[in-house]
């Protein structure tokens, strides 16, 4: 959870991408956004965004001694000093890259750690409102407990600890909110997954069952030994060969061109109807055990077999699947209870969010999708 932190919302509210409640209405001077009257400030967005650029370096190049710039518009002077002194040298007779090619990576840059600094800070806001009004609560023992097991997971000796929070511009504060936004995300979905629960009526697992009643069982199927070859003379060579007494397997072994059942003496077991191409499954359900068939044309080539075994179909009873009907049932449930939940709270907490202008992404309410273009062209 603490290393690769370029997913900076995977942190966060892995669990649930929902809202927080909104208020009144209305951003500070010093916030990017307010998320029912709560600022997130420039300052802590500028934080993050010191993060995710080191986090975006260290995934790219591996950890090194400091981290890059901050893009920072309109100019972006320090980042592009920052790829002009770190760029590779052009091979001979290369032109290296421009100011304004560096300049447009910059900016590239910075459109994609906004919005993954945004949609972290927004989504964690989310996280903490909608855990306030669902009464939902983690403790800090909780919380420590769990910084605790993260940290002897991923950082065996204090040293790499200590090395990891210099690079990435975390601080210990900052990775313990992190595990307490998880949590919490975690305790949400538990509680609406929770609320879900209930067991199915019989009447509901009869129904179920009527409507999936091929998933609980099997349908006839047969287990053959083939040989498969080019031609139709060498399928007939084949065929008697085998009926002159050379085992299927040696027969198979030495002519055969199907790759599945070759090297293993031609057998394919539990062959159900319609499984095989048309003309080799029909002659396969009309033949009798044990009698060498074939050749049987098909697009493959030529198959020689013989049906060694005939598998019945089977029906798992209404009172035998009712346990694991009742499970199926109960887990659709749940997932559609969380699916209703975090649409319904994605529109509810986006229309809570308010962003300055600059600072719009999608999970604002100012955003406005793009209007896709469609272009159409004449030939004449």
């Amino acid at each position: 959870m603490f290393r690769g932190l370029h997913k900076l919302a995977a942190g966060g509210a892995a669990l649930l991408v929902v809202g927080a409640v909104a208020g009144c209405g209305g951003i500070p001077g010093d916030a990017v956004v307010s998320v029912n009257g709560t600022a997130i400030t420039k300052a802590s967005f500028n934080h993050w965004m010191g993060v995710a650029a080191a986090s975006s370096s260290a995934s790219a190049e591996g950890a090194q001694s400091s981290a890059p710039p901050v893009p920072e518009p309109p100019e972006y002077t320090a980042c592009i000093k920052h790829l002009e002194a770190t760029a590779a040298k052009p091979a001979k007779g290369k032109t290296p890259p421009s100011r304004a090619q560096f300049k447009s990576q910059c900016e590239e840059q910075y459109t994609a750690y906004k919005q993954e600094v945004l949609d972290f800070l927004i989504s964690s806001q989310w996280v903490l409102g909608e855990a306030a009004e669902q009464g939902v609560k983690v403790s800090e023992a909780e919380v420590k407990k769990q910084f605790d097991t993260l940290k002897k997971e991923q950082f065996p000796k204090e040293s790499a600890y200590k090395a990891y929070l210099a690079h990435s511009g975390e601080t210990e504060a900052d990775l313990l909110q992190r595990v307490r936004l998880q949590l919490l995300a975690r305790k949400l979905q538990e509680k609406i997954t929770k609320s879900a629960k209930k067991k199915p009526s019989k009447a509901q697992i009869a129904k179920y069952y009527n409507e999936h009643k091929a998933q609980y069982g099997k349908p006839e199927s047969r287990n053959l030994q083939i040989v498969l070859t080019k031609g139709e003379a060498e399928a007939k060579t084949a065929k008697s060969e085998i009926e002159s007494g050379k085992s299927f397997a040696s027969v198979a072994k030495a002519v055969s061109i199907d790759p599945l059942s070759k090297s293993n003496g031609g057998v394919l077991n539990e062959v159900t109807r319609g499984e095989e191409e048309k003309a080799l499954s029909e002659a396969v359900f009309a033949a009798k055990v044990g009698v060498l068939s074939g050749p049987v044309k098909t697009p493959f080539g030529y198959y020689v077999f013989q049906v060694t075994k005939v598998n019945p179909a089977s029906q798992q009873s209404l009172a035998q699947s009712e346990a694991t009907i009742a499970q199926a049932i109960s887990s659709q449930s749940e997932q559609k209870a969380l699916s209703t939940f975090v649409s319904e709270f994605r529109k509810k907490w986006t229309q809570r969010t308010e962003c300055r202008s600059g600072f719009v992404v999608p999970d604002c309410k100012e955003y406005k999708a793009p209007k896709t273009s469609t272009t159409t062209s004449a030939t004449g």
